[in-house]
């Protein structure tokens, strides 16, 4: 007898289950959609789906459907012509206080959302797209380090009583700080006092003249190198911040080498857009005021500034004076969070700074209780225009007063800021700050654009490659090994269904050379019941009963189809952890591949081949 235990059998049936609800969603392709978010001024409510609804009627573009859904409206299409030709309606209608991006709404049924099933994601090159390849400016680190470091020397000289003439930075790039010294004294108490409070700075003395001490001090070699790597990852998470009001399905953002990051938007096809958004950059400035209100109203009516004030305005374009000295600003933030004042009921962002900026806010705030203070929302975005048939970025930069209150009494390192128009612009500071401004600047070296038309030819390509491969080895199977190649047949149907479930459950994005790992799953799946075949055959050669003839082919085959699958299993985790980008993807599905055709091509085929032979008198078997 084919022994098989009840208790396989029903564990067989369960993984089939599951695996066929799983996979089911990628049976509903999702449909071209335009998604409208709010910016700073904008609200999402009843009234801006009428207005997009208005815009399409009055260009005659037909839409599918329009709903709000969480923070946005969501208007979808009958293909991607329409969905550009709606895009462009929208934005014309709305202006700048909305982000018009492209997006698809997934038609998959509330039944099985509800239950996390899901729809694996399109990469680049089958749903289309941009890809951006950019370089992160690490000169631009060094030179804010440096910065930094001759305000603080300075700082700590005062305190300290040592005797200077000058602290700044050398006009070579690099170069650290040079300190101009009294005496030779003051020069190695400077010395020491650096070297105990900025470790992370290596001191040397320079060439003196009179009473010039010259004393220079450079980041040592290992803090650039943190210094560099810090930017690129405080980009990287700055980025996704940036690209999450994109709404793009599954952006790709990561680190390439030590100084460029690759960000590629599947179903993005407006370029000028996507860099828009992902070169903004959102932050605080605190600074005191300066005069009285009567001064500054003055001043914008006259443009008579006071030589160290700049002069402001409000929400409602109210005139403000403010020090041209910033207190702190958003870099000096450890961690931002949103809320309502319990007092006011007003939307308030609190504020936790660093080491360095509570200092600051301390010593500002313990010398002015009583005197204004103001909060400037910095906002930047870069424009891009075609001038002479080339895309030139330039930067925009707005500054608007957001908070000009008297400073009660003294505080340092946590404080909360009000004055904000709405809990979601809270919110969306909030995180902003917490994520940070982009530590250094970007540049785009290299851009593609791949249209949604190459994307679809991709598919149906990949598409026709898996069926055709499947087909093949189906056949091939069916021929050779008669009933048994049958039931490995359905094998590796069931295979196929488990690989796109646990893919689309664990979220990984298909993309091209997933499709490839997914047919050379197909055909190394058969291998495992090739053996199996082969052994059970050898087992009828030696006589054995047809019954022990099954049992001894999976007993004894099942030692070879582990070692083979655990060296391939050995190369996917190689291509998987050390590999990136394409290589990473068919390296993930290679894995999950193996893995579930050790299931199917064992346990589910004995199963079915134990249910068949049970209970049967046979006298040779079909294979």
């Amino acid at each position: 007898m084919s022994d098989f235990p009840r208790w396989k059998y029903a564990l067989v049936a369960i993984v089939l289950v599951v695996g066929i609800i799983y996979a089911l969603p990628n049976v509903f392709m999702p449909v071209p959609a335009v998604q409208v978010t709010a910016n700073r001024n904008g609200v999402v409510d009843q009234a801006l789906e009428q207005k997009v609804i208005a815009a399409l009627k009055q260009q005659n573009v037909a839409y599918s459907n329009i709903e709000i859904a969480k923070d946005h409206v969501l208007a979808s299409f009958a293909n991607g012509d329409v969905q550009k030709s709606a895009s462009d309606a929208i934005k014309a209608a709305l202006g700048d206080d909305y982000t018009v991006a492209f997006n698809l709404k997934s038609t998959v049924p509330s039944w099985l959302t509800s239950i996390g099933a899901r729809s694996m994601p399109l990469g680049l090159d089958l749903q289309g797209g941009v890809h951006f390849l950019m370089e992160v400016d690490q000169n631009d680190v060094i030179d804010k380090q440096e910065t930094r470091y001759a305000d603080d020397i300075r700082s700590m000289l005062r305190e300290k009583n040592i005797r200077y003439d000058s602290v700044a930075r050398n006009s070579v790039r690099g170069q650290g700080v040079s300190i101009i010294l009294r005496s030779a004294e003051d020069r190695t108490a400077a010395g020491n006092a650096i070297a105990q409070e900025y470790p992370d700075l290596a001191t040397q003395d320079g060439a003196s003249t009179g009473d010039r001490y010259v004393l220079n001090a450079l980041l040592r070699p290992n803090k650039i190198r943190e210094l560099s790597l810090n930017a690129v990852r405080q980009n990287l998470g700055t980025l996704r911040n940036r690209i999450n009001a994109l709404g793009v399905s599954e952006p790709i953002i990561q680190q390439q080498g030590d100084s460029r990051i690759i960000v590629e938007l599947a179903g993005v096809q407006d370029t000028a857009e996507a860099k828009k958004l992902i070169g903004a950059v959102a932050t605080l400035e605190y600074r005191g005021g300066y005069g009285q209100p009567q001064q500054a109203i003055e001043a914008a009516r006259t443009g008579n500034i006071p030589p160290d004030a700049r002069l402001y305005k409000g929400r409602q374009g109210e005139p403000y004076l403010l020090s041209k000295k910033v207190i702190v600003t958003g870099d000096e933030l450890a961690d931002a969070a949103s809320g309502v004042d319990q007092q006011s009921g007003r939307p308030k962002v609190d504020v936790t700074l660093s080491a360095a900026g509570a200092k600051k806010m301390l010593d500002y705030t313990s010398a002015n209780v009583g005197k204004p203070m103001g909060v400037v929302y910095v906002e930047r975005v870069f424009e891009t225009k075609l001038v002479d048939g080339k895309e030139v970025r330039t930067p925009k930069i707005t500054e608007e007063v957001i908070s000009y209150a008297t400073v009660q009494g003294v505080f340092g390192k946590n404080f909360q800021t009000t004055g904000l128009a709405s809990t979601k612009e809270a919110s969306e500071l909030a995180l902003l700050l917490k994520g940070g401004s982009l530590a250094a600047p970007i540049d785009i070296v290299e851009e593609r654009v791949i249209g949604p038309s190459l994307g679809q030819d991709n598919i149906s390509k990949g598409l026709n490659a898996v069926l055709i491969g499947l087909g093949l080895v189906l056949l091939a199977a069916a021929i050779y090994y008669k009933l048994f190649g049958l039931v490995a047949d359905v094998a590796l149907f069931f295979n196929l269904v488990l690989l796109v479930a646990v893919m689309s459950a664990v979220g990984v994005t298909l993309t091209m050379p997933g499709i490839a790992g997914i047919v050379l799953t197909l055909g190394m799946a058969i291998d495992a019941n090739v053996l199996i075949c082969e052994r059970v055959r050898e087992e009828l050669r030696n006589g054995s009963s047809p019954h022990a003839s099954i049992r001894a082919g999976y007993d004894k085959a099942w030692a070879t189809i582990l070692d083979a699958n655990v060296t391939h299993l050995i190369a996917a985790l190689a291509l998987t952890t050390m590999g990136s980008g394409p290589i990473k993807g068919f390296g993930v599905t290679l894995l999950i591949g193996i893995l579930t055709s050790m299931f199917t091509s064992v346990t589910v085929t004995h199963a079915i081949t134990a249910a068949i032979h049970h209970g049967r008198k046979l006298k040779t078997l079909s294979v």
